[in-house]
């Protein structure tokens, strides 16, 4: 039957596919490469095979580009193969009509030479992966490089995947060694764990384990109950609670204000990193910021007008991460000011920072205060880290009154805050080393710490005569402890000094950084340094390894 346009309507319809016009309804997409041999068509490429299912009406070139993937040719362009034609690609493609341009091989022609080599994989990834190879080669080729065939982009796609599946696969992530003098450099992930932490973590993520379960009872039990238990003994705290870090534990720890407002000195209103700073953490908590005293000196009895008026709810202690004030300053006495927010019912909540459960004056340091020491001060609640002087995995610490831990348990936030497994476990291992008196033998952060100078200068001696080279000598020098632990304090220390051919340190320290493990060092002056009090006696010979193989880069010896 005919329409008055003339003509069956199939006919039509198939007279406007074929000659590129709109028909009103989207193109059908590209067909999927599944993985079978010599079957489908590229996905987003050019120069594939039909696949065996497809209209009796072809659609346009014009249509077929509409209709693929970003990785294709402009549209317009003649297609680059026919069914029964093999593909134009030597090197590369030529452009039809683009005089000298070239373009990559297709999508498919890089999946099909890579098959073999492949294995079972999901198809997804790998088309992902393959897409990206062609559109970097695509790349190359515009700014004017050699073309490369489908089977040398097909080996470095079954390269990029299987780098994907290697441990430290990702690049950013690869081990290094920390040569910087920094203990806890929080850019190279601050402290590292001790052996049994480890273990712990290991075993945690590769077995089910009593994470929220009575083994006695078979009920639902109490999450971290390992670690809390091991805090409470450390601290003297009544109860514990872990978050996923320190600034999480402030925060459910101002949150007990409520609508109400936190009193904070206006010298500890800092900035702890990345950014975040204390007002913003209160405001985010809901609850009201108010100012007392001056940036360097504030006093007890500047608390005593907003505790009277009953706005303030909580004051909070702030540890002066990262700067040091000096000269002309004051803090209010800590037992003072408990004893006055306590007689108006508002609980104190310190802030300690780095958490050192250890006296660091007796390694030569200042002396900083301890979650126990804060606690007997009169603090209601205390929050530190756990991967700063504890020496552990990244947590944030509460310690404190039972009824305060209780009521923050309970809130929602908490638990979107709350730690897995695997942290859980290596922070359990981590205490319980305090416990056995095996902390300073066995956490990486108080190895380095305590280490004396004299073996420190033994290690670089050997080291400079092993690596035989006028340009390196041995050097005196100082280490801090970083990750905002006491802000200021140095440890003596000794490394390795390297002179570089024209001052360019900056060039010894970027052929460091490509050696496998990456050395991280400093510099000082004219000279590239590799403190060794943050380096492992184990990682000595690969040290050595990384250096002889920058100083043959730079030459000139």
């Amino acid at each position: 039957m005919s329409s008055a346009g003339g003509g069956p309507p199939h006919r039509r319809a198939s007279h406007r596919i074929a000659s590129g016009r709109r028909s009103g309804r989207p193109p059908r997409p590209a067909a999927v490469w599944t993985g079978s041999a010599g079957r489908g068509s590229a996905v987003g490429g050019e120069g594939g095979r039909r696949g065996p299912c497809q209209n009796a009406a072809r659609p346009s070139a014009t249509q077929r580009t509409r209709a693929s993937a970003p990785d294709q040719r402009p549209t317009g362009g003649p297609p680059t193969s026919q069914p029964g034609r093999p593909s134009q690609e030597g090197p590369g493609h030529a452009e039809a009509g683009g005089g000298a341009a070239v373009r990559p091989p297709s999508v498919d022609r890089v999946l099909s030479a890579a098959r073999p080599r492949l294995g079972p994989r999901e198809h997804g990834p790998v088309l992902a992966a393959a897409r990206d190879v062609v559109a970097e080669e695509r790349e190359r080729l515009r700014r004017g490089r050699r073309p490369r065939r489908a089977e040398t982009l097909a080996a470095e796609l079954v390269e990029r995947l299987d780098a994907f599946a290697a441990a430290g696969g990702t690049g950013s992530l690869s081990p290094v060694i920390n040569a910087t003098g920094v203990i806890l450099h929080t850019n190279l992930g601050r402290a590292t764990w001790a052996p049994a932490a480890i273990d712990a973590a290991a075993r945690a993520a590769a077995d089910p384990l009593l994470l929220e379960m009575d083994a006695g009872t078979g009920r639902r039990g109490r999450r971290a109950r390992p670690v809390e238990e091991h805090l409470i003994a450390l601290t003297g705290a009544e109860d514990a609670l872990v978050t996923t870090n320190n600034a999480a534990a402030l925060a459910v720890a101002v949150s007990l204000a409520g609508r109400r407002a936190v009193a904070v000195s206006r010298g500890e209103l800092v900035e702890i990193g990345g950014g975040v700073r204390i007002p913003e953490i209160v405001r985010r908590a809901g609850a009201r910021l108010v100012e007392v005293g001056t940036t360097n000196r504030t006093r007890a009895s500047d608390f005593a007008e907003p505790l009277a008026s009953g706005r303030v709810a909580v004051v909070l202690r702030v540890h002066p991460s990262n700067f040091r004030m000096e000269g002309f300053v004051e803090r209010p006495d800590p037992v003072e000011l408990a004893t006055l927010a306590n007689a108006h019912g508002a609980i104190v909540a310190d802030d300690l920072g780095s958490g050192a459960l250890l006296d660091t004056a007796a390694f030569g340091l200042a002396h900083e205060t301890t979650p126990t020491e804060a606690l007997a001060a009169g603090a209601d609640l205390v929050t530190f880290s756990g991967d700063k002087l504890l020496g552990g995995p990244q947590a944030g610490l509460i310690v404190g009154r039972a009824d305060l831990v209780a009521r923050i348990r309970r809130d929602p936030l908490a638990r979107a805050m709350r730690p897995d497994k695997t942290i859980v476990a290596a922070l359990a291992a981590t205490l319980g080393l305090y416990r056995a008196g095996l902390a300073v033998r066995e956490l990486p952060v108080w190895r380095a710490i305590s280490v004396p100078v004299e073996v420190l200068q033994a290690r670089a001696e050997a080291l400079v005569s092993a690596v035989d080279d006028p340009r390196v000598g041995v050097r005196r020098m100082r280490a801090t402890l970083g990750g905002g632990a006491l802000p200021g304090e140095t440890l003596p220390s000794v490394g390795l000094a390297v002179a570089a051919p024209g001052g360019r340190a900056d060039a010894v320290l970027a052929a460091l950084r490509d050696a496998d493990p990456p050395v991280i060092g400093r510099i000082e002056g004219d000279a590239a340094l590799l403190d060794l009090r943050t380096v492992p006696p184990e990682s000595d010979d690969r040290v050595l390894a990384a250096l002889s193989a920058a100083l043959n880069a730079a030459g000139g010896r």
